[in-house]
């Protein structure tokens, strides 16, 4: 590489235009059909609930309500992922993604907020309950959940919005166990105040589980680094480069769910024989191992001050 000192080569970028990012769409038909058969579930959960008078299933259908509306929003996000980039949006509409797995984990809390409340009604103004309705219907529940969860369990890892829907509905797969057992129960003894119990255990265990999802959609929300990633392990990868002396003013965020992106300064040893495109692709290939996609460097060389802050 030349060891000429003048500014033309200071601001050269290398954009990367390859797309290493996992393929998602056959997850469309597993959104769908979640959607379908969860919809179908509620509107059973609603009609047995107000019939049973059972707070525990009302809970539950407006839990899973609130996941048939996250699907559905999950799936509008993928959709709106794939769209193209425009003058206006020059990343297309994938942070759609981060936006709605944000706004999913906030519906969730609302929802706990709401069982919370009805619990402690019902235990101040308790009602007579059909326990045997209510084991019945949350006998099927378990069923339509855990074969919804079973839809996404292949993906779970690969992106934010496919994690959520999955513990969702493994989570409510468990919750209904938890309303088989009260409705026996209540069905045997009469103890209707079980009902009530049984509801704060659901927006506990929703809580628990809700929560890993709102601090990293809202980590990916506010251009923080993704909870799987190491910023000084991609430091140091990068530095393991020929050609590259040193490396800082390292920005790492997420572009969507499951498109990460990097931009960082590069010191170059003037005297390499690489050239700075062959830098680039040697770079490229090892942040691609580190599920980075979208790359943009700035080169500049050993005897050269960088005079921005936060470099």
């Amino acid at each position: 590489m030349s060891a000429g000192h003048d500014h033309s080569h200071s601001h050269a970028h290398g954009h990367h235009h390859h797309d290493h990012t996992p393929k998602l769409d056959h997850l469309n038909t597993a959104f769908i059909v979640g959607i379908i058969l969860n919809s179908a579930f509620v509107l059973l959960e609603v009609i047995a609930g107000l019939w049973s008078h059972s707070l525990s299933l009302l809970t539950d259908a407006g839990h899973n309500l609130s996941d048939v509306a996250g699907l559905a929003l999950a799936l509008l996000a993928f959709k709106l992922s794939n769209v193209g980039s425009s003058r206006e949006y020059t990343y297309g509409y994938k942070r759609s993604t981060i936006i709605v797995s944000f706004f999913n984990a906030v519906i969730l809390f609302v929802a706990v907020g709401f069982i919370g409340y009805e619990a402690v009604m019902r235990f101040i103004h308790p009602e007579t309950i059909a326990g045997g309705t209510m084991a019945w219907v949350a006998f099927a529940g378990i069923g339509v959940n855990a074969f919804t969860a079973y839809l996404f369990v292949k993906d779970k890892d690969k992106d934010l919005n496919v994690k959520g829907a999955y513990l969702h509905m493994a989570v409510d797969a468990i919750v209904s166990f938890g309303v088989v057992v009260s409705g026996i129960i209540i069905y045997f003894t009469k103890l209707y105040w079980i009902d009530s119990v049984v509801s704060l255990i659901v927006a506990i265990v929703i809580l628990r589980g809700t929560w890993s999802l709102l601090i990293d959609s809202l980590r990916l929300e506010m251009d923080g680094v993704p909870k799987e990633m190491d910023l000084e392990n991609i430091k140091q990868e990068l530095k393991k480069a020929d050609g590259v002396l040193d490396v800082h003013h390292v920005h790492v965020w997420a572009l969507s769910t499951t498109e990460n992106a990097l931009t960082a300064h590069l010191v170059i040893d003037p005297g390499s024989p690489l050239s700075f495109d062959s830098i680039k692709h040697d770079l490229r290939h090892r942040l691609e191992h580190l599920s980075i996609s979208h790359s943009t460097f700035e080169p500049e060389f050993e005897n050269e001050k960088c005079v921005k802050v936060g470099c």
